[in-house]
């Protein structure tokens, strides 16, 4: 018994001396112990499963008061507004300047005066509220009794009556928590009271696990890539989730037939169904291209090009869409950008492949810039981001760069992997955008880089919700 008497917490100690063999409230207990409320109803619910106090639960109906009730214990019943309003016009004062003075509503004011006149508090002469000096003789006023009601005091009937007529207390059902000493309880209270008992506490006793919140692997990885790029003197661009075709194809020189620009390919909108193109000389600019190359030396593609096509509400389909956007905005030269976007297609949900997925997405403007600038950039990226220890890369084909390459990057554990594609932006792009000089640009499939760097098998893991899974996993850290 003494080794669990001495494991006892401190406010268990203090409930456990005022405990006797008679059923005491909380409240009560709270008063005899000097501890709050709270702390004594959790140190009760201790000893009751340590078995050395009882609890019990006593239901009955009492007087309790409305919230109309608590208001008027708080600001005042009318009536007493009312009264003291008038003495501080001097006892005596006329209808209007008593309502002005007291803030009552008309309805207020009247219950008030009606009140009032009835008991006697105050006389009417020639149109002129008087104060009787009656009020001043009343031991009890209204907020004392209703104060009564909340200390749980006797309260004559009549009075109750009253104050129930007037919404001020209502009737409900009230259940109590009551406690007294157990007999184990009766024999901690004797070593406690006759002995200066130091608590002990068992340091190999097991203790939950705390879980600490944490943002997720992924989005730390996301962050991590952000940061690098900034330090490495990129700057963001924004990347919307939803734009026009004129962004996410037309400035990109992909032709409004292609069929990547079909419902198999790509999504469409219900709302909006179109959005805002830039100023008519941008538009006009990027029909030409299409049509017959513009100012560059291109043929185009030879079609009427239509703008209400590119102006179709689509969610965004690669991070390129928002280059394009940046390039019309406008770009300073040299200068690199870079952006991590959503981005939607429709595919066949598996271990590789999501409709919904990211993309970090960058290009770089220059007046001397060429293809081999591009290769060691990548190259770069390669093993800052993916801890690669070989490249390779291989020729590709994309609408609004040439030349093109794929980069396959050799990972320490997963082998051989494909890790961006790249290319240098076409001149019907920039000439028709009056942008001199080069651009290189790439889009990296930065979900399965994640996969890498987290050691995730299944890319829909990086969106999980397990919380098993998220409370174990640890962030990925870059060089």
């Amino acid at each position: 018994m003494l080794n669990r008497v001495k494991e006892l917490s401190e406010i268990e100690r203090k409930v456990l001396l005022v405990l006797s063999d008679e059923l005491i409230s909380f409240e009560n207990c709270s008063k005899l112990s000097l501890l709050p409320i709270d702390s004594v109803r959790r140190a009760s619910a201790w000893l009751s499963e340590k078995d050395f106090a009882i609890m019990k639960e006593s239901t009955e109906e009492k007087f309790v008061l409305t919230d109309l009730g608590n208001k008027a214990l708080l600001e005042g019943l009318p009536e007493s507004i009312f009264l003291s309003a008038l003495s501080k016009l001097g006892g005596r004062a006329s209808f209007s300047d008593l309502q002005k003075a007291s803030k009552l509503s008309s309805q207020e004011f009247t219950a008030a005066l009606g009140i009032n006149k009835r008991k006697a508090f105050i006389v009417i002469v020639n149109g002129v509220i008087e104060e009787t000096g009656v009020a001043n003789d009343q031991p009890n006023s209204c907020e004392n009794i209703l104060q009564n009601v909340v200390d749980g005091k006797e309260i004559e009937d009549g009075l109750l009556l009253d104050l129930q007529k007037r919404g001020l207390v209502e009737k409900k059902l009230v259940t109590s928590r009551l406690i007294k000493i157990s007999k184990n309880g009766g024999v901690a209270q004797k070593i406690l009271s006759t002995s200066d008992i130091e608590r002990t506490f068992d340091v190999s006793a097991p203790v939950p696990e705390i879980f600490a919140g944490k943002k997720t692997p992924y989005v730390q990885f996301l962050q991590q890539i952000r940061h690098k790029l900034v330090a490495l003197g990129f700057e963001e661009v924004s990347a919307p989730l939803v734009v026009t075709e004129f962004y996410n194809f037309d400035v990109l020189f992909q032709p409004q037939n292609h069929p990547a620009r079909t419902w198999t390919d790509s999504y469409q909108l219900l709302k909006p169904r179109v959005g805002s193109l830039p100023n008519k000389k941008i538009v006009s600019a990027i029909k030409s291209a299409h049509e017959n190359g513009g100012v560059s030396k291109s043929k185009g593609w030879g079609y009427e090009w239509s703008e209400s096509i590119a102006s179709r509400a689509v969610p965004a389909m690669h991070g390129t869409a928002h280059s394009a956007r940046q390039l019309v905005k406008g770009v300073k030269s040299p200068h690199k950008y870079f952006a991590i976007a959503r981005c939607f297609r429709p595919d066949v949900l598996d271990a590789t492949h999501l409709i919904e997925f990211n993309q970090m997405e960058g290009f770089v403007v220059g007046d001397d810039l060429n293809f081999k600038h591009l290769l060691g950039m990548l190259k770069d990226f390669a093993i800052e981001f993916a801890g690669a220890e070989k490249v390779k890369f291989f020729p590709d084909y994309y609408p609004f760069t040439e030349p093109s390459v794929q980069l396959s990057a050799k990972h320490p554990e997963m082998g051989w992997i494909e890790f961006a594609g790249a290319g240098m932006f076409r001149p019907e792009m920039l000439e028709n955008l009056g942008i001199k000089g080069q651009a290189i640009a790439w889009g990296v499939g930065i979900d399965r880089l994640a996969m890498f760097k987290l050691g995730i098998k299944d890319i829909r893991y990086l969106f999980s919700e397990d919380i098993g899974y998220l409370r174990k996993a640890s962030g990925v850290f870059l060089k």
